[in-house]
């Protein structure tokens, strides 16, 4: 029988290397655990730490095709961060000069969260613990 441990991670392609490494790392707080110029390919990959522990990779590509990214469109619908304090969340980010939706109330468990996008547009969710 299958036993799932984990999500090892979530790997995201980025348009502007700079700009992502940037937002997924100064603003969003990820710690580098590897940076890999691949010279084949032209591109990076970048793994990156939440709290010591492996979850994202950040890869660039010279001009990767456009996704849809809308909230209902097929395929990935968003990543979400639990965070303690969402007020504090949504404070620090629009201080950031970040855009971010209004506190919502999830309807099920009553828990507050909010959208905000990363700089090629994919919806990160940040939710209150």
């Amino acid at each position: 029988m299958l036993q799932l441990q984990k999500i090892h991670h979530v790997a995201v392609i980025c348009s502007d290397y700079v700009q992502s490494k940037h937002f997924y790392t100064s603003l969003l707080g990820l710690t580098v655990v590897q940076e890999i110029y691949r010279e084949d390919r032209e591109s990076y990959k970048l793994d990156l730490a939440l709290n010591g522990v492996f979850v994202l990779e950040l890869f660039s590509f010279k001009n990767p095709p456009q996704r849809p990214s809308q909230p209902e469109a097929a395929g990935l619908r968003h990543i979400a961060f639990e965070v303690k304090d969402i007020e504090a969340t949504r404070v620090y980010f629009t201080i950031k000069g970040l855009e971010c939706e209004t506190i919502r109330i999830d309807q099920y468990t009553l828990k507050k969260f909010f959208f905000l996008s990363d700089p090629d547009g994919l919806p990160l969710e940040f939710y209150e613990a």
